[in-house]
């Protein structure tokens, strides 16, 4: 495979130029669209996003998209989110009353507040690699600095869906999951310099080493 098509979902929630040029320099094609014959023709799907759970989960709707994430996870595209990307795949949030995709099973929680910490989580901080074998991984030091922005994790019913943690304050958060061809992170790699750029990297070669499928 030459350099893989990666359709970004476009539903007004995301920082779709950022995640698209960070895309095209590790060697992928990236396409920006909220069209359904495009999404599926492409060979993975990433769906970045900032802003609110509720507003995120309405764009959604207004835009028939979630039959069509949840669809092209059942099938087997490659597919990664970002910050709020991530945690729409699961039930719900305590920032909203909005129904998520529920990809998987758990809900999005508020950080609690501590005597000086400071919230939203914003800026540089160390993951803790908790998936030895995570594709999205390969060739990081062990505790990678990568860049944060939010208020929210994410709480997976299953722990062993976790692929990654980070400290704030004294609590220990979610930071990415994975599992089979769904990966997603809390932090921005389109934002983590070349650390993000490697996640990126390593999410196109897994692409790369895909067999040539119709997902439609």
């Amino acid at each position: 495979m030459g350099a893989p098509a990666i359709a970004i979902i476009d539903y007004d929630m995301g920082n779709l130029h950022s995640v698209s040029k960070a895309l095209d320099v590790v060697g992928a094609r990236p396409l920006v669209s909220d069209r359904p014959s495009e999404i599926f023709a492409a060979d993975a799907v990433v769906l970045p996003g900032v802003g609110a759970f509720d507003p995120a989960m309405t764009h959604l709707h207004k835009r028939e998209l979630v039959p069509v994430i949840q669809r092209l996870i059942q099938q087997g595209m490659p597919f990664l989110g970002i910050c709020l990307g991530l945690q729409v795949l699961f039930e719900c949030s305590e920032e909203g009353t909005e129904a998520g995709l529920r990809i998987f099973a758990g809900k999005v929680k508020r950080f609690q507040s501590e005597p000086g910490l400071t919230i939203p989580h914003m800026g540089w901080n160390q993951l803790i690699l908790t998936q030895s074998g995570c594709p999205l991984w390969q060739d990081l030091p062990p505790t990678p600095w990568v860049y944060f922005v939010h208020t929210y994790f994410v709480a997976p019913a299953e722990p062993t869906l976790v692929a990654a943690t980070v400290h704030h304050g004294q609590q220990t958060v979610t930071a990415a999951i994975a599992r089979n061809n769904v990966f997603a992170c809390q932090f921005h790699p389109e934002k983590s310099g070349k650390i993000g750029l490697q996640v990126l990297h390593n999410f196109v070669t897994l692409v790369k080493h895909q067999q040539p499928s119709h997902w439609e």
